[in-house]
């Protein structure tokens, strides 16, 4: 009898010693995921499933107000008639000549504030600094959009009446129009610049914390000037900085359509009227082929993921 409890205690022994294996496992595995599981729901509702559901429509001929024409599968032709279509190309050239276009500033321009408010001693006034760069930040886009859309006004906007009234650059008949052809792209390059200055600026403020100060005493001692300081210690200590930035506005910057329907609309002369506005007019205007639509679309997102690629390497770590 007293052998049978020693094997009763010893097989509770043993469960015991299992169930508590389980429950550090739980704990140390399973816990974590429960308390992302939140998270990873929304993900999947908020990214996964819409890449999903806009990469099948892609694959159909999906045109919702023309009742007669039910939606079938239609495999690759979409693509096949994208790729083909001059009218997308056209519209991928633009986007990328307002990205050429803007990404420089948005990387330089930020950049050398950062700088020059690394070098405030003034913790006051470092701050103060900060905050009146990030007000444009704070401001929605559309009231943006709207505010210099009236800027470029070449009746009633503030800019053409310093150049025309006040300095006398121009005159009425041979001042500037903002938003002509000629001049939409760096147009809105310039308004962009001017909204998201001090947010990337921050950016690189964060980014001159990390770099060792030491590297700078050293670079004085050698009788390096604040120029070749920069180039020799800065810029380079902000190379993975500049790759998140480069990234993120390469992305926004092919990818804009609110400013380009609000300055340019529909209409496909315009510089404006790039791949995204086209997807966006095929798809909600006209016939309203959302399978085409789709089809742009995936079309444009397969041509910036090839060039962030390129941006990875070009930006690499080469230590």
């Amino acid at each position: 009898m007293a052998q049978l409890t020693l094997a009763e205690t010893q097989q509770s022994a043993a469960a015991r010693s299992t169930f508590e294996r389980l429950g550090a496992w739980l704990s140390r595995f399973a816990l974590p995921w429960l308390y992302l599981l939140p998270t990873v729901i929304f993900f999947i509702g908020w990214a996964i499933y819409p890449i999903a559901r806009v990469a099948w429509i892609s694959l159909l001929d999906y045109r919702p107000i023309d009742a007669s024409r039910p939606v079938t599968f239609i495999g690759l032709e979409n693509y096949v008639q994208a790729f083909s279509d001059p009218l997308l190309w056209l519209g991928i050239k633009r986007a990328a000549v307002f990205t050429a276009v803007f990404l420089p500033g948005m990387i330089f321009i930020p950049m050398f504030l950062a700088v020059l408010i690394d070098r405030v001693t003034q913790p006051k006034l470092a701050t103060f600094y900060r905050l009146i760069l990030l007000i444009p930040a704070m401001i929605p886009g559309p009231l943006i959009f709207l505010l210099w859309k009236w800027m470029y006004d070449g009746y009633i906007g503030p800019i053409n009446f310093f150049l025309v009234d006040v300095f006398h650059l121009f005159t009425i008949q041979t001042q500037p129009q903002w938003m002509s052809n000629q001049l939409v792209i760096p147009s809105l390059a310039i308004m962009e610049w001017w909204w998201g200055l001090g947010y990337h600026t921050m950016f690189y403020v964060a980014g001159l914390a990390t770099i060792p100060r030491d590297l700078f005493d050293a670079s004085r001692v050698d009788g390096a000037n604040e120029w070749k300081m920069f180039w020799t210690v800065t810029f380079w200590r902000l190379l993975p900085v500049t790759l998140v930035l480069v990234v993120l506005r390469f992305g926004t910057a092919m990818a804009v359509i609110d400013e380009y329907l609000l300055m340019g609309g529909f209409l496909r002369d315009r510089p404006t009227y790039t791949w995204t506005v086209y997807m966006w007019d095929t798809a909600f205007q006209g016939v309203q082929s959302r399978g085409y639509a789709a089809a742009i679309g995936w079309v444009g997102t397969i041509v910036m993921l090839i060039v962030v690629a390129i941006l990875f390497w070009a930006f690499r770590n080469r230590d």
